[in-house]
Order: C-alpha cells, then structure tokens, then sequence
C-alpha cells in the first residue's frame, strides 16, 4: 500500500482548481476570500529543487487574479498536514522563497505576488505547532526596539478538521467527494469513530457514487477507507457498505448487489476493468500501468479481475496482485 495515503486522498479531492478554490474560500477570512476572482484559480507547478538537487515539493499551488479594478496576481499555497511540524512555517518560506525566485526569473521586472499559504490538518488533538513566524522566535528577543521591523513576518491559515463536526463539514460549499475526502481525513487515524459516523456520511457516499465518474471517485473513498480502518474493523465497514442502500430511495437494490453488478468495487465486480486500475493507480500512486501488468489486465478474464479486486485491498506491491 502507499505509503502516503492521506496525501493521495487529498490530492485527488482538491488537485483540481475548481475544488481547490472552493476549499480555500471555505477557510480564508470572508474579506480576504471576497476579494479573490475564484473563477480564475489556475494550478501553477508545485515542485522546486534546490541546488544540493534535493527535492522539495509543495503540496498543492496555484494562482489567482484579485476583483481589483486592476486585476493583480496572488498565489495560493495549499498544504495538507497529518502529522504537528514545529517550524511549518520556515518550510513555508522554504517554499515560498523558491516560488517568488522562479516567478521572478520567468517574469523579471513584475513585482512579486502575494502567497496566502493554507494547512488544512487532521492532527490528532489539533494544531499546536507555530502558526506564524514570529512563534519560531524567543519572546524576549522580538520586543527589542526595531527588531520586529527587520525580521520577515507572516502567519498560516490552519484549518484544523479536528475542530469541525459532521454537520460542520457538511454545511461546507463543498462537492459531495471533497466533503467525504475531509470526513475521512479527520477520522482516519479513529476507526470507531470513523464507523460510528459512516451513517451520517451513506448518504453522500451514495451521491458520489450515482454521479458521472461516480466509479473513480467511489473507489477512491473505499481503497483509502479499508486502508486505514484495519483488518480488525474490515468486516464491519463492508457490512455497513453493503446496508447503504437505506439511505436511498432511488432503488430497492442493495448497494451491495449493484456494486456487483455493474461490476465495481470491493471484489464484488466481474470484468470491470477501469475501476480495477484506476484502484491499482491510485493505491501505488502510478501516473500508469507498465506495460506487462496493462497487458494482464486487457487479457484477464472475469474471473481474474474478481481475484484481482479481491487482492488489491491488501497486497503491498502489483506483484502481489497479479502474481499472488
């Protein structure tokens, strides 16, 4: 299994501007996030490296115009963080130092923009590490006259989903995928927690499902969800999986049965596919399959895909999917 799979579901949940943008709205000072175009958010490139050719990258970057009679230019900096970082905000300047060094070296003369840099976290019990860079100073030595005026200054936003409920999330102006990829997030390192709440969440979980690319975006959810409950607690969440159908009246169909019948996820489906590698991408975290496994999987049977979606949930490697 990935390594990282906290940064793999937030990344699929908000790479996309649009969701990114809405993200960002959610959680920056009403004055600030009135005065951003959000319409015009674009992904800028996020990775730097730095001449020792050590690799540094950045969550999540993009760029936005401002509402300003003269349209100016900001950066909006997006980090996902699991775990406390005591000087998150010197990484910040570390990244942001090389964004406004490139900006300036592909548009010299242009005055910098502006980076609003965002961590949106689930750390057990809640962000307590520095949330400006003036924490990462001792007290004492800020009050001397004139100091504060030579050291750079600047805070986080941190969106600590520790904080905010079930209904809080829901009353987000969130898509149905990004509401349930921050669910997850904050309930992911509390299984029975996590469980307790699946109830509340059946029904957007059913949302996702039915929507165009419904496929992708559910198997996502569920890779990532069997991948932090445990083996302990597997049994009960596909038990509740299978009773999502209560929450709908669209059908008198079990989710469970139509999972198997349209062939999707969990080891239920026959001959699907797509949703067999978009599970083995996104578990591995592959741009694309090598051309062997491709092969195998153009040329497995029905059967096989059904062994392969069944291995998939637990196998540490694509060998062990294919080969196991």
């Amino acid at each position: 299994m990935t390594a990282r799979p906290h940064d793999a579901l937030f990344k699929s949940a908000f790479e996309a501007p649009a969701s990114a943008g809405a993200l960002l709205r959610e959680f920056l000072p009403p004055a600030l996030g009135a005065a951003i175009a959000w319409d015009t958010v674009t992904a800028e490139p996020g990775s730097f490296v730095d001449p020792a050719l050590a690799d540094h990258h950045s969550d999540l970057l993009f760029s936005a115009r401002t509402r300003t009679g003269d349209p100016l230019l900001v950066h909006l900096l997006l980090e996902h963080q699991s775990t406390s970082d005591p000087v998150m905000p010197l990484r910040t300047l570390t990244y942001e130092a090389r964004i406004w060094d490139r900006f300036h070296k592909d548009r010299p003369g242009e005055r910098l923009p502006p980076i609003i840099a965002v961590v949106i976290n689930h750390v057990p019990g809640g962000w307590t590490a520095a949330r400006s860079f003036d924490d990462l100073f001792a007290p004492s030595i800020m009050t001397i006259p004139g100091m504060l005026a030579l050291v750079p200054r600047f805070s986080l936003v941190i969106a600590d989903l520790s904080e905010l409920s079930n209904e809080d999330l829901k009353a987000r102006s969130l898509a149905a995928f990004q509401k349930l990829a921050l669910w997850l997030l904050r309930d992911a390192r509390d299984p029975v927690r996590l469980l307790q709440s699946f109830g509340t969440w059946a029904s957007t979980l059913v949302e996702v499902q039915r929507a165009p690319a419904g496929i992708d975006a559910f198997s996502i959810l569920l890779t990532y969800m069997f991948r932090v409950v445990g083996k302990a607690n597997r049994a009960n969440l596909q038990a509740r999986i299978r009773q999502m159908s209560q929450y709908t009246e669209e059908t008198e169909m079990s989710i469970a049965d139509e999972i198997h019948e349209e062939g999707r996820v969990l080891g239920l489906a026959q001959g699907q596919v797509a949703a067999l590698r978009s599970l083995l991408t996104f578990k591995f975290q592959l741009r694309a399959l090598d051309e062997r496994y491709e092969a195998r999987l153009k040329a497995a049977t029905p059967e096989a895909i059904d062994r392969y979606l069944q291995r998939v949930l637990v196998a540490d490697s694509l060998a062990a999917v294919f080969e196991g």
